[in-house]
């Protein structure tokens, strides 16, 4: 009986180790598959001409996307080696320290060393291949990216290297080369074709510019400048280099055109400039351009009160400030008007692209109201009184309403005569600094504030100056303008100091601080 349990017994060890020798046997066979199967078809994409088209770490194991759709998979305890950012050979995702060298459709040597480490055309990276050295002849030990082309090294030595797909870059230049103006857009569409997702940077003089496809910048100064353009893939990069001549040009420092013009109701409405029921929109927005490209006045009335001004050029936003928009401010009397910048974006002259605020002094504080809105009501009739207190009406979206009050010093209509019923204005809105010196209601006085905003200093002042850095967003956030075509000025604030009347900001003129 002991015998039989005996045998039994060591039949049973004997069928589990054969179980194992099988199993391993089977995943022998099947990792030779494997293997074959990617010499295979790696073999397939150069007889076929393929090439890559993309990569990525997936599941444990590197996807290798061929041209022809097809994929390669190759475990990632192949070392993966590539040129770095900085120039130098990065092994597994380490610097080595060592100078990549080679030309473009060039693959460099890589192999593993008798002391253990990579070598890359001869050279000691002296980073360890521990775990790659003593392989099966078949394993891929390692997959490189360099000058256009992927390698594939097999731990034999054998090396397969297949063509990778970086981006193809094609732009028509006109003969003789781009040549611009100073102070106008400079707009260059290279086509770029990729399989893959595409980083962008364009380059003067090493100094990055832009990090889109498309080139939207203004030179200030004439010269000749070389334009770099660099197209990057996760599989390599292609450049161009663009020759640009920016001609010097002469232009006025003035306002030159008014896209927009539309007074809030107010003391100098219908006056400045003036007036009368027959006028439309278009009729008042010449008589604005009128004025402003001649030096003279306009006023923009009480809160929203707003005119869009145009230049013959580009305002540059160089270092420190840039503009100044002309009021008729003084050192105890205020007037602010919020500023708007914007770009000719969509290259069509006109100012229907997105605007930004000058975010000045007073952006940020708590008694500021953003996206206040306000609206005015056409009175049925002009009153009998010379000083009426309750004459043209008003409510906000904060709950308040008020009036606006006749001035005997100002008798005509001050509700804009060829608007309908009601007008409503939009803005960010800043509590004034208005208030009575005197105390008896005699002497009042508007403090300017800090900076950053329209007939608020004196048009000499430095404090009055704009600079194109402090714009925003709808959100808030500072936005990276090269330069500006368009301005925006509307009264920032619904305020009246006594018989003096409403605040209204004031516009005269405007002056690049480039061109002086």
């Amino acid at each position: 009986m002991k015998k039989t349990v005996f045998l039994l017994s060591t039949i049973l060890l004997l069928s589990g180790c054969y179980k194992d020798d099988i199993n391993d046997l089977k995943d022998d066979v099947n990792e030779l598959q494997e293997q074959m199967i990617q010499y295979e078809t790696l073999l397939n994409a150069l007889s076929e001409r393929l090439y890559v088209e993309s990569y990525e770490a997936q599941d444990g194991s590197y996807v290798i996307n061929m041209s022809d759709g097809s994929q390669l998979l190759v475990r990632n305890t192949s070392s993966f080696i590539e040129i770095g950012d900085n120039g130098n050979w990065w092994i597994d995702g380490v610097d080595s320290g060592e100078v990549a060298k080679g030309e473009t459709g060039e693959a460099p040597e890589i192999k593993i060393g008798d002391n253990g480490n990579w070598f890359i055309d001869n050279v000691d990276t002296g980073a360890s291949a521990s775990g790659q050295d003593g392989k099966d002849a078949s394993d891929i030990i390692s997959i490189s990216l360099a000058n256009g082309i992927m390698s594939f090294t097999f731990a034999d030595g054998r090396t397969i290297s297949i063509e990778a797909s970086v981006p193809e870059i094609k732009l028509i230049e006109p003969v003789g080369g781009i040549v611009v103006d100073q102070m106008q857009w400079l707009r260059i569409a290279p086509e770029v074709s990729s399989s893959s997702e595409v980083t962008y940077q364009w380059l003067i003089d090493d100094e990055e510019i832009a990090t889109t496809n498309d080139l939207l910048h203004v030179f200030a100064k004439e010269g000749t400048f070389y334009l770099e353009f660099i197209a990057k893939n996760m599989v390599g990069e292609s450049s161009k280099i663009i020759a640009v001549t920016v001609a010097a040009k002469t232009y006025e420092n003035k306002i030159t055109q008014v896209f927009d013009f539309l007074p809030a109701p107010g003391q100098f409405t219908n006056s400045l400039p003036a007036a009368t029921a027959e006028d439309t929109d278009e009729t008042m927005r010449v008589l604005a351009e009128s004025k402003l490209t001649s030096g003279s006045m306009i006023s923009l009335g009480g809160f929203g009160g707003y005119v869009e001004m145009g230049f013959d050029h580009t305002i540059v936003n160089k270092e420190g400030n840039d503009f100044v928009v002309l009021g008729n401010a003084f050192s105890t009397w205020a007037e602010p008007g919020i500023i708007m910048v914007s770009y000719d974006a969509n290259a069509n002259g006109i100012a229907d692209d997105e605007w930004y605020e000058i975010a000045g002094s007073e952006h940020n504080k708590a008694t500021t109201i953003k996206n206040y809105e306000i609206t005015y009501y056409k009175p049925e009739a002009e009153p009998e009184n010379a000083t009426e207190p309750n004459y043209i009406r008003w409510t906000d979206n904060q709950g308040e309403e008020g009036y606006i009050a006749k001035n005997a010093f100002h008798q005509q209509s001050y509700y804009p005569m060829w608007k309908g019923e009601t007008i409503t204005f939009k803005g960010t809105y800043l509590k004034s600094n208005i208030y009575d010196q005197s105390g008896k209601g005699t002497y009042w006085v508007n403090p300017a504030y800090d900076w950053g905003y329209a007939d608020n200093w004196s048009n000499n002042d430095e404090k009055g100056q704009i600079d194109i850095s402090w714009a925003v967003n709808n959100e808030g956030e500072l936005v990276d303008l090269k330069g500006i075509d368009f301005v925006k000025v509307y009264s920032a604030n619904q305020a009246a100091g006594g018989w003096l009347g409403e605040v209204s900001t004031e516009v005269t003129g405007f002056k690049d601080l480039n061109l002086e």
